[in-house]
């Protein structure tokens, strides 16, 4: 049985990380969100992502992207 690679990782984990790496104006491009392109924060992206089951998917797909390649 393979492992959920997302086990063990929170979402405020998932979005601090993608921040670090793209930087907000770049995580506000691949997903265009407002929590990510209008005074973003990892409190209000978390609040936005948990409410919003298609942009929480969008994300933890950026991240696994990213922690492939």
């Amino acid at each position: 049985m393979a492992q959920d690679p997302l086990h063990g990782l929170t979402l405020e984990v998932i979005v601090t990380r993608l921040a670090e790496h793209y930087g907000w104006e770049e995580l506000g491009a691949r997903i265009p969100v407002r929590c990510f392109n209008l005074d973003p924060s990892v409190a209000s992206s978390l609040k936005f992502l948990r409410k919003t089951p298609w942009a929480r998917a969008k994300v933890e797909g950026l991240y696994l992207q990213t922690a492939q390649s």
